[in-house]
């Protein structure tokens, strides 16, 4: 116990002097741990002092718990510990769960939440209290193209974090490091298509190579996806875009109904070729049988001329004037004969187009004949005729 007779009575009801106090303080810790007693004698009682004892070693003990228990920390689900002794790394990572490290100022430690999904905007800012709202950010957002075109890409990268230890000792803003890699890749990609087939066709995936950057700068940041937000122009010529856009529609469409035309004519014209073709070989067909037949009949009738050759070619006569007088409207009549006949040619030549119900034939009161059948029998009695007159 340690003794401070630094209070003064005055008056028996006096407060006591300060400076006193403090200088015999001094003079206790001093005489503690061995500086002396610089001429205090702590025994020579005084009538004018107040002992004061205080309690060293209990607070000295109780500084010390307090200190070791700031070193206990907790890491959480989902996160990894890291822990660092005067500045540098001390050991490997800490799993989930209560752990114990040397208080400040020896070992300090910091705990990564690797599971978060981390949200970075890049070519415009959302803003609102509903986060609906965007502002766009050309610098980031403007973009060259292969045939020299610029175009305005709105994008958003999400990341989260697969090595702690890089996190925190390569890396010094980590959004701005992965903004520069977003930016690159998609720019090395925009740079190598041309500026229709960005606005029709989106862009491509471009996280592998965001993640190949962030893996050879050792950043600690794994890529999850890279999402496009808008692809246009810039919008002093967003009215020029869209008037080429709607000419490309228009000849698209056209170009669409041309094939269209195309698929519906086209097998009707080889259809109508297949049939063309198979009518010419069947004609073909027709025409060769027919040949063949008539040098048959004609090679069977030169034997019969051989044979008998006046009776042969009268019987071709015959036959050529039965078949030319069949397709005439003339009418070969005896005139040796003493009956004098009436014949309506004119329904003759209507039964030789429609072929009606045969007409009767008028004769004179000397004498009446049947009405003929019809006009082929009209010309069999007439061919019938010739023949007599001409054996006469």
């Amino acid at each position: 116990m340690i003794k401070f007779p630094g209070w003064r009575a005055q008056n028996n009801d006096g407060p006591p002097d300060l400076d006193q106090v403090l200088r015999d303080v001094s003079r206790k810790i001093n005489t503690l741990f061995g500086g002396g007693n610089n001429g205090y004698q702590p025994n020579q009682p005084n009538n004018n002092q107040l002992n004061i004892t205080i309690p060293v070693l209990p607070i000295i003990g109780l500084v010390a718990l307090i200190w070791f228990s700031t070193g206990f920390y907790k890491v959480d689900s989902g996160s990894l510990g890291v822990v660092q002794r005067f500045g540098k790394m001390a050991d490997d990572t800490t799993e989930p769960g209560l752990h114990w490290h040397l208080p400040y100022p020896i070992e300090t430690v910091n705990v990564v939440n690797m599971d978060e999904v981390r949200r970075l905007e890049v070519g415009y800012r959302t803003s609102g209290d509903g986060g609906t709202g965007k502002i766009k950010q050309p610098q980031e957002a403007l973009m060259l193209t292969e045939d020299e075109n610029i175009i305005e890409l709105q994008f958003a990268v999400q990341y989260n974090l697969n090595n702690a230890k890089h996190y925190l000792f390569n890396n010094e803003l980590t959004d701005d490091a992965v903004k520069s890699a977003a930016e690159s890749a998609i720019r090395e990609v925009v740079g190598k298509n041309k500026l229709d087939n960005l606005l029709q066709k989106g862009l491509v995936d471009t996280s592998a190579r965001m993640q190949e950057i962030l893996d050879r700068y050792q950043s600690g940041v794994h890529i999850i996806s890279v999402s496009l937000q808008s692809a246009l122009p810039p919008e002093p010529v967003q009215e020029a875009f869209e008037d080429v856009n709607r000419a490309n529609q228009d000849n698209q469409r056209q170009v669409n109904e041309g094939q269209a035309y195309a698929k519906d004519v086209i097998p009707k014209s080889r259809g109508q070729a297949a049939r063309l073709m198979a009518e010419a070989a069947g004609y073909k067909l027709k025409m060769e049988n027919q040949a063949r037949g008539n040098a048959s009949r004609f090679d069977q009738i030169l034997a019969q001329y051989n044979n008998a050759p006046e009776v042969t070619r009268q019987r071709l006569y015959l036959d050529a004037q039965e078949q030319i007088l069949s397709t005439v409207s003339k009418v070969v009549v005896d005139q040796k004969a003493g009956t004098m006949l009436y014949l309506p040619i004119d329904k003759m030549m209507n039964n030789t187009a429609a072929a009606p119900t045969p007409a009767p034939v008028q004769t004179t009161p000397a004498a009446t004949l049947p009405a003929p059948a019809a006009t082929q029998d009209t010309l069999e009695r007439a061919r019938d005729a010739l023949r007599n007159r001409d054996n006469r």
